[in-house]
C-alpha cells in the first residue's frame, strides 16, 4: 500500500486529516521535544483505534516524512 493510500484510508474511516491529527496532538502536548514516537503511535491507537501502520503513517507525516 502506497503512504497516499494509508493517509486517504485514515480520512475515509476517522474523517480526520493529518492535519486534524496534528493539532489534536498539540493540544494534548504531544508534540513538544522530548516526546517519543512510541507515545505518539500509542495515543493514535488508544484513541483513534489506528493499527501500527496507519498511526506510524500519521506520526511520520508530524515529522515531515511523506514519501
Amino acid at each position: 500500500m502506497s503512504f497516499q493510500a494509508y493517509i486517504d484510508n485514515i480520512k475515509a474511516k476517522k474523517g480526520k486529516t493529518p492535519a486534524d491529527f496534528k493539532k489534536l496532538a498539540i493540544k494534548k502536548g504531544l508534540l513538544k521535544e522530548g516526546i517519543k514516537a512510541g507515545e505518539i503511535v500509542n495515543w493514535l491507537k488508544e484513541d483513534f483505534d489506528l493499527g501500527h501502520g496507519y498511526a506510524m503513517a500519521i506520526y511520520a507525516t508530524f515529522k515531515g516524512k511523506t514519501k
